[in-house]
């Protein structure tokens, strides 16, 4: 079983978090997913961001708007005034009709209220990657200015994160992977990034114990089995991204990493 040595410096975040505001229970990206999530005892959401055409980061995973609002076309492209105006919530059912686009500037002003945190994902439109990461950086820096714990970006995009870097080198920073990279770690390091967030499906111990190794923290995205969450629990990891944010609800109002609680546990058996 692994130890906990390799991570055990100062790390804010807690160890669950909720995959764009409440998984899959609510519209993805929009207040009521994050109201619902809370709800279920998240303390932690994660959410992608990215701008309009005028600049005003949003909440919105895709590059173009059908697959989660009424809307046709890349996002990109359009002003806040007219993105603002969609309907982001029937795709998803009745009860949601009407659910609006979500500002970053709104998000932040609800979390803070609550006392919640946020892994932010950056998440360009297609050739705005350099925009994009600079400006959610500085709109980041501004709205959590006076917050003892900042949101921690990430970006699948190096330029995006380099961006941000650059435009705000004290905010925490994480590396997303979809696939296992050699490079990876070394990556990192070279974009100032405190945590690796990589596919689940290319996880094991030995990557865990790798990216600690080297003083990073190990996250992973998007975990819905139990079997497999407490595979990479004992596996070490430090976080863990999900859609079950009703499945695995007793947990994160718990708050611990469930693997230094199985450890007690067996511990006070022994």
């Amino acid at each position: 079983m692994t130890t906990f040595a390799a991570s055990a410096d100062a790390w804010p975040y807690p160890c669950w978090i909720a995959h764009r505001g409440a998984g899959k229970l609510a519209p993805e990206n929009t207040l009521a997913a994050f109201r619902l999530g809370a709800e279920h005892g998240f303390a932690m959401f994660e959410c992608d961001v990215k701008l309009s055409a005028d600049g005003e980061p949003f909440l919105l995973h895709d590059a173009d708007l059908e697959r989660t609002t009424n809307g046709q076309g890349d996002a990109g492209v359009q002003s806040w005034d007219a993105l603002s105006r969609l309907d982001a919530g029937s795709w998803h059912g009745r009860a949601y009709a009407g659910e609006p686009l979500l500002r970053l500037e709104a998000l932040s002003r609800w979390l803070q209220a609550l006392g919640l945190m946020v892994n932010l994902e950056i998440k360009p439109s297609p050739g705005d990657e350099v925009r994009t990461g600079r400006v959610v950086a500085q709109q980041v820096a501004r709205l959590w200015a006076h917050a003892h714990v900042k949101p921690l970006l990430s970006s699948f995009s190096v330029d995006a994160l380099r961006a941000a870097q650059q435009a705000q080198p004290e905010l925490t920073r994480a590396l997303l992977l979809e696939r296992w990279q050699a490079d990876g770690i070394a990556l990192a390091h070279e974009l100032g990034a405190k945590a690796l967030v990589v596919n689940q499906l290319v996880l094991d111990e030995n990557r865990i114990e790798a990216i600690h190794e080297a003083g990073l923290k190990a996250l992973t995205y998007t975990v819905n089995d139990p079997s497999r969450a407490s595979t990479l629990w004992l596996s070490g990891l430090d976080a863990l991204i999900t859609d079950r944010v009703d499945l695995f609800e007793p947990q994160a109002r718990l708050g611990a990493n469930p693997a230094r609680l199985m450890m007690s546990a067996e511990a006070l058996m022994a």
